[in-house]
Order: C-alpha cells, then sequence, then structure tokens
C-alpha cells in the first residue's frame, strides 16, 4: 500500500519526494482551478507538462506559476471539448508530433451550462465526456505501457444513473444532466482500462470534492453556498458528516495522487476520493463518499462506449 493521505492532504504533500523526470503530461482545461494546479505540481516535481484549454490566452495568463516552476517544459495546445472538430485537430497535431504521454489527464469540465455543442449533444455530456472520449481515443496510441489516464469525475454521480437510451437527458430532470455526465466519467474509465490493462496502461476517474472553482461559473457562487448550508443543516439534523470545502491544491491531491503516488493495480479501473479507492455505497449525496455500483457496472461501461463510438463517428 502506498503511504496513507485524505481529504485534508494537498498537492505537494502527495507529491513530496516523487521525481517526475522523464514524464510527460497532458492536462485539459488549464485556464483556471484543479487544471492549473495538477499542471503545476506535476511540472514542479519534474514532469513536462502540455496543457490544453480552448482559450489559449486566458491559459497563458492562468498558468504564470506553472512555467516558473517547471523544470523540463511547459506548453499549451489549443482544445475545444465542445466541438469535435477542434478535439480532432488537437488529436491530430499531438499525433503528429509523436511525443508519448505517461499521463492523461481529462481534468476540464462544464457544470450548470444549458445549451448544446458545435455537434448538437447536451452541452455537460458533450464537453464532460464526449470530448474525452474522443480525444483520448484518438491518442491512445501515445500512451505506453506503464502510462495512466485520469478521469475527473464527482461525487454528484450519485444523484443520477446514466440512461443509455437518453444520453441527452432530453427526458430527465435538466439538474440530472451534469451528475449523469459524471456517471459517464466513471463508466469510460472502466471499460477503458479494461480495454488497455493487459499491455500496461491503466485508468481511473477521481472526485476531487468540493471546491469553489470555475466549474460552478454557470451555477453562481451563492447559489453553491446556499446549497451548502441548506445541505449541511439536514446533514447535521440527521447527524450525518457535512460537506466541507477544499482548497485548490487539496482538490487537486487525488488526481496527482492517483496518477503518480498509487501503485497501477490499486487504481486501475477504479474511482477514488480523499486519496484512496472508494467503496460501493447505496447512499446518495448525504454519504458524502463512495461509488455507486451502476458507475463501475461493466456491460454498461461496454454499452457507453459503443454509443459513444456511434455519436462521435468512431470506432476504436
Amino acid at each position: 500500500m502506498t503511504e496513507a493521505f485524505g481529504s485534508q492532504s494537498t498537492t505537494d504533500e502527495v507529491l513530496a519526494g516523487v521525481n517526475l523526470n522523464g514524464k510527460r503530461v497532458l492536462v485539459t482545461g488549464v485556464s483556471a482551478g484543479l487544471g492549473v494546479e495538477t499542471a503545476r505540481a506535476l511540472a514542479a516535481h519534474g514532469a513536462e507538462v502540455v496543457g490544453a484549454a480552448r482559450d489559449l490566452e486566458k491559459a497563458k495568463r492562468a498558468t504564470g506559476e506553472v512555467e516558473r516552476q517547471a523544470k523540463h517544459g511547459f506548453d499549451l495546445v489549443e482544445l475545444d471539448l465542445a466541438s469535435l472538430k477542434s478535439v480532432r485537430a488537437c488529436a491530430d497535431a499531438l499525433l503528429k508530433a509523436g511525443r508519448p504521454f505517461d499521463l492523461v489527464i481529462a481534468n476540464a469540465g462544464v457544470a450548470g451550462a444549458q445549451g448544446r455543442t458545435a455537434d448538437g449533444f447536451e452541452i455537460q455530456f458533450g464537453v464532460n465526456h464526449l470530448g474525452h472520449f474522443l480525444l483520448v481515443n484518438r491518442i491512445a496510441s501515445l500512451m505506453p505501457p506503464g502510462a495512466r489516464l485520469i478521469n475527473l469525475s464527482s461525487g454528484v454521480h450519485r444523484q443520477a444513473d446514466l440512461d443509455l437510451d437518453d444520453l441527452d437527458n432530453e427526458r430527465g430532470e435538466p439538474r440530472t444532466s451534469y451528475p449523469r455526465s459524471k456517471t459517464a466519467n466513471i463508466l469510460f474509465t472502466v471499460e477503458f482500462d479494461r480495454r488497455h490493462r493487459e499491455r500496461g496502461v491503466r485508468a481511473a476517474a477521481i472526485n476531487p470534492g468540493l471546491v469553489e472553482t470555475e466549474l460552478n461559473r454557470h451555477v453562481g457562487r451563492d447559489t453553491i453556498r446556499r446549497f451548502t448550508e441548506e445541505f449541511n443543516a439536514r446533514q447535521r439534523a440527521e447527524g450525518r458528516p457535512l460537506l466541507v470545502y477544499k482548497s485548490i491544491p487539496q482538490g487537486a491531491a487525488t488526481t496527482v495522487w492517483a496518477a503518480a503516488v498509487a501503485k497501477a493495480d490499486e487504481i486501475g479501473g477504479r474511482y477514488c476520493e480523499d486519496c484512496h479507492v472508494a467503496a460501493l455505497t447505496e447512499g446518495g449525496m448525504e454519504t458524502l463518499a463512495g461509488v455507486r455500483d451502476y458507475a463501475i457496472d461493466s456491460e454498461r461501461a461496454k454499452a457507453l462506449w459503443a454509443k459513444s463510438e456511434a455519436l462521435v463517428g468512431e470506432r476504436f
């Protein structure tokens, strides 16, 4: 077992003594929050990092500290996950360069947004799942034995299973679109790991916890704060644990733990939180921990994979 870390561990605490010299990393969503901190921590410990972002100017402004701490280089590439054309262009450029990635961290995401992607998909499912599904599979040949894929999911996956016959959530309540997309992230992890583990490439899904970042810009800080206060009032009345905000370095800690510290067989095909592999739970958000069985069901993972291939028009 790896050293025990927990909910309050930070990226630098998790990576203390870890040498990532010679490792190459792709991190999506490096224009703010967890993506920037993940890139900084990995770069500071020796990894060569490529950051992907939709708005390159914003990303350049946000990643000054990443560049300052990088020991072996930091570059940016353009990636709009809401456009399959942009995803393909990004993947093609990386494939043309031909340089391997030891870690691919699918960090970017959107929550609470309304609308459709450029290709007509519900935007949260399209960005959080389909865009990453296409990108990762297109560049999977650049991931050598020993490489890992880390997909950022969320504890809100416990709020809603994914309807495989209604992936755009046209029949469901709008508020379940984000939780469903986070369930999709875990299912994608399960099937990617199954397909690639024999060649030594593993995948894990992680829950960063409750962190104030730009992810919730479509929801609003006041709305999130009010929800948290009301939620904690119910938890307190029922004698349950309370939701506690994490700092950004604490929120990114599980990402770097699963990417560079935990043993591959420990996290492969699993859902992780607070720097450990989560246990199964039958509870929803009120449990504050655990993974639902529907999110790690291998047959549902295979079915989502096939449907995702059909939606992006490519087979992998």
